[in-house]
């Protein structure tokens, strides 16, 4: 992150041109590979055992190596070569920055301790920036008195690093109780706690669509339909994994609804942590226990409504898909028809999924928890009425734990979990589909 504030910084100042800044940050980023990356070309990982860890970090808001170590990848030795490897972010970036624009070490040197001057950064704050920790650096951006706001923050900043991008930065949070937006994603939380959180621009100026192309692998160019569902899943993510995170000390939230809004106000008592991600400015919204007022008019961007599809003949078997992300049933249907499954139907609610079952009886029903209309545990149990018999998987995201429970009680079978491992949902379709 030093780079791009640094970087900004001599372009701001006109040191350098925005060519020389965005050469610069493109050799730095393609020389500072990830773990990952090293690792398959040395041979310690394969892609499938990187894929795994990265999905794992979706579940669990950890360090890729600290995962890899925890699960038998790698070993710490391992681990410690990797970084090495890795290199040092700044001296990267320098010497990318010098061959860029030609600029010497002595401009360079003085232009670093104006930076640090006008910033405000202490000598222990430019340790810790040319280091690029994230997890130091969140206390310095997104320091609040407000219980959970700046933990909530660094589990955000480092999913968008993880997920999203390498080149991005952040400013220094802000207390506010108003901001007008063009588009807004959010969700929140109930429980011990009320903890709302949401992404937001001001300006229609692509934040939506780049997050969500990165998050999906689908490409977005504008704030449609498409890119909230993605950028909703995303929350969803953060939401679930800092819902868990509370769990382990006995507090215990319930994820609402995820919720979209176009072109209205947020008003209230909330903090908003700039995000510059790839030169694209996106808010991060959040309240914790305060009133806040999103909008007056929710955007409805689910556009799949009962659909129904056809049975193949030698289908091993067919599936009914309820969620209320489209992002998420198209994943499970690559699985699902990859394997030999037919997709029977899709329905982004309970009452939709009613109807589909009512009409087509699937042999197996995959039933999100977090709905909006008929969430999945009250759908669970309309569908038991049903058929006492029925063949329902439950799909949960982090944070859900005690409705996952609730739900294995009512009746359901199995659950998959958020995000999808693709063996998991095979085996855990072939146990329930043969069971009598």
């Amino acid at each position: 992150m030093f780079s791009q504030l640094f970087g900004k910084y001599l372009v701001d100042k006109k040191i350098i041109s925005d060519a020389d800044y965005n050469t610069a940050i493109e050799q730095q980023l393609a020389v500072r590979v990830k773990l990952g990356t090293i690792a398959i070309a040395d041979g310690l990982l394969t892609e499938e055992e990187v894929e795994s860890i990265n999905k794992m970090q979706m579940q669990f808001d950890k360090r890729f190596g600290d995962i890899a170590v925890e699960k038998g990848f790698l070993t710490p030795e391992q681990i410690d070569t990797l970084l090495k490897k890795q290199g040092n972010p700044y001296m990267q970036f320098i010497q990318a920055l010098m061959d860029a624009s030609k600029l010497s070490a002595t401009v360079l040197e003085k232009t670093l301790i104006a930076f640090q001057k006008e910033k405000g950064f202490s000598d222990d704050d430019m340790v810790i920036l040319k280091n690029d920790d994230i997890d130091s650096l969140i206390p310095i951006f997104a320091f609040s008195a407000k219980p959970y706001v700046t933990d909530l923050s660094g589990l955000v900043i480092r999913n968008i690093n993880r997920f999203i991008s390498r080149d991005f930065y952040i400013d220094r949070i802000k207390h506010v109780n108003k901001l007008t937006y063009s588009n807004l994603a959010s969700q929140k939380t109930v429980g011990k706690h009320s903890i709302c959180l949401a992404f937001a621009e001001e300006l229609d100026a692509g934040a939506f669509g780049l997050v969500a192309s990165h998050f999906s692998g689908d490409t977005h160019t504008e704030a449609n339909a498409d890119a909230f569902d993605a950028i909703c899943e995303f929350i969803n993510v953060n939401s679930g994994l800092f819902a868990s995170e509370l769990s382990q000390n006995k507090i215990d939230m319930e994820l609402m609804p995820v919720s979209a809004y176009k072109n209205q106000t947020v008003e209230g008592d909330f903090y908003i942590l700039p995000i510059y991600i790839e030169n694209h400015k996106l808010d991060l919204i959040i309240a914790v226990d305060s009133e806040i007022n999103l909008g007056e008019t929710p955007f409805i961007y689910s556009t799949k409504d009962n659909i129904v599809y056809d049975v193949k003949p030698d289908s091993k078997g067919s599936v009914l898909l309820v969620d209320d992300s489209k992002m998420s049933r198209k994943m499970l249907q690559t699985i699902l028809e990859d394997a030999g499954y037919s997709i029977i139907g899709e329905a982004t609610n309970g009452a939709e999924a009613l109807d589909i079952y009512k009409q087509h009886k699937p042999d197996i029903v995959t039933l999100d928890i977090t709905m909006p209309v008929m969430d999945g545990i009250e759908a669970l149990k309309q569908l038991l009425v049903i058929n006492p018999n029925i063949k329902v998987i439950m799909i949960t995201a982090a944070g859900q734990q005690s409705k996952l429970i609730e739900a294995l009680k009512i009746g359901a079978k199995k659950f998959i979990t958020k995000p999808f491992e693709k063996e998991e949902i095979i085996t855990n379709i072939e146990i329930v589909m043969n069971e009598d």
